[in-house]
């Protein structure tokens, strides 16, 4: 039987965030499926990845010079060695350069070592000290790199020219279920459980509470907008959560800005919600802004990587630079007062982001790991 690891930093959200319909693939065609990740479950013993033949707990820190890390790298020589895999596909920046070091002389002699990049971390934008770091490292390395798989546009040029692996291949995503936001919705009864105006427009970013994410921006455009008559809702947790809360009281929003933390209940979110915002600094290829259009959310994003791919500024969305605020909230008005315009582009975004859908994806992986 033929045996493949995958290697990602965290269980919970990474590995069975994202790749469940990989794992599943492979058991399909009869292979062992083990999983190399940290139980970053609340409770450990919930821990539980479906298609998963065995699971190794791993103490992967998410940044590279953090000690557990070394701890790792050992860990996954031994396992790599003992265990003689056919194919290793690694993921996140820590478990992709710990992986691909660790498998150098113990890998079993034809064993495919893959890495999928979702974002490079040095990027058009991106601070020199990331260019400093990261771009070295990935460059390094890519010569011990079967496969590199790249889920947007700009890392597919960059590696195409810089990195020296075997293969590089783009794949547009980790890929998401279009058909789950394809959901009746009880839009009056959802904003009544929220505590919402019926009559209200809504706002809706989902996003764990980060600089990176940049929810504050649409805070200050929501001020600017002066209408008492729109609501922003935020979903996600994080370490910014009193900051958010903090400049929203500042601005006399507090009233109308409404963190909802962890929420399962996205599609319905999404289908209750009348805009889409989505800030974020810098991403690889955001699954939060496709499941909005998949939708039919009118979205209004950063031009960054990543949203570049999905939208096409005046098509099918908006596309703002992540620092103006006067650019969101101008677009944000402008598909508030033009319902035409919010229902075309909506109409338009939900056709695109068919492409991205995982059946597409899990055609374009079949591809690369089997044939």
């Amino acid at each position: 039987m033929k045996k493949v690891l995958f290697v990602a930093t965290v269980v919970k959200t990474h590995i069975n965030a994202f790749h469940l319909p990989f794992l599943k693939m492979f058991k399909e065609n009869g292979w062992e499926t083990d999983v190399c990740a940290k139980n970053d479950f609340e409770n450990p013993e919930d821990c539980n990845i479906p298609h998963c033949d065995k699971f190794f707990d791993t103490p992967f820190e998410r940044f590279p010079f953090k000690p557990n890390n070394i701890k790792a790298f050992f860990a996954l020589r031994k396992l790599i060695k003992r265990e003689q895999y056919d194919i290793i596909h690694c993921h996140t920046p820590s478990g992709g350069v710990l992986a691909r070091l660790a498998a150098i002389g113990t890998k079993k002699k034809g064993c495919r070592v893959m890495y999928t990049a979702h974002g490079f971390h040095f990027f058009k934008s991106a601070p020199m000290l990331n260019w400093l770091i990261y771009c070295p490292i990935e460059w390094v390395c890519s010569f011990f790199t079967d496969t590199l798989i790249t889920i947007n546009k700009e890392d597919y040029a960059f590696a195409k020219k810089h990195m020296h692996a075997k293969e590089i291949e783009y794949v547009p995503g980790v890929g998401i279920n279009t058909q789950k936001f394809n959901v009746c919705c009880d839009t009056a009864e959802k904003r009544a459980s929220l505590g919402l105006p019926d009559d209200a427009t809504l706002l809706l970013s989902v996003g764990e509470l980060s600089t990176r994410k940049n929810h504050r921006v649409i805070i200050e455009a929501l001020a600017k907008l002066n209408d008492e008559n729109v609501h922003y809702l935020i979903v996600g947790r994080g370490d910014k959560k009193e900051e958010l809360e903090a400049l929203a009281n500042s601005l006399g929003l507090g009233n109308r800005v409404h963190l909802l933390g962890f929420r399962s209940d996205i599609p319905e979110l999404c289908h209750t919600a009348d805009i889409f915002c989505f800030p974020s600094i810098h991403e690889g290829l955001p699954v939060a802004l496709m499941e909005a259009m998949a939708s039919g959310l009118p979205c209004v994003a950063s031009d960054i990587r990543g949203n570049t791919d999905l939208i096409e500024n005046g098509k099918n969305g908006f596309l703002c630079k992540h620092t103006d605020v006067e650019a969101f909230a101008e677009k944000i008005k402008e598909l508030i007062t033009n319902l035409i315009l919010r229902h075309k582009i909506a109409q338009d975004a939900s056709e695109v982001v068919k492409k991205f859908d995982i059946e597409n994806i899990c055609r374009e992986m079949n591809r690369i790991y089997f044939i």
